[in-house]
């Protein structure tokens, strides 16, 4: 009997396979932004999180950064600018954000931030569920 349930599923293996690997998390191992602090402390707090969207707020004082962490899908806005030193998949380099940048990331991004400038910087991370 299970020798002939087994040949009549002998079709269907590779679409079980593909149901059961496409099911499967493919989230980096790594902690999200708001799980993901610097030095032992939290960074981000969560404003809103709904069916349709989470909203974030990080602020990152003079010399504190933010762990290495992935971010899904999302929009970003810069309530208060800084420079910070960036380590990402292209390298590491130094930017100055200013107040009222705001960027879009269409796909899941890893990095680490350090804020390497003199002032707070704040941002909201709002992503799309």
């Amino acid at each position: 009997m299970v020798k002939l349930l087994m040949n009549s599923l002998r079709p269907y293996y590779f679409v079980l396979l593909i149901f059961f690997f496409g099911s499967c998390d493919s989230k980096p191992a790594l902690p999200d932004p708001l799980a993901a602090g610097w030095e032992g402390k939290t960074v981000c707090e969560e404003l809103i999180n709904s069916d349709e969207l989470r909203v974030l707020r990080c602020t990152f004082p003079p010399g504190v950064g933010h762990e290495k962490h992935y971010h899904a899908p999302h929009f970003g806005y810069t309530l208060s600018g800084s420079k910070f030193r960036i380590k990402d998949t292209t390298g590491t380099r130094e930017v100055n954000v200013p107040s009222g940048t705001e960027f879009y990331n269409e796909e899941i991004s890893e990095h680490e931030v350090l804020n390497i400038g003199d002032s707070t910087a704040v941002f909201l991370i709002i992503e799309p569920k």
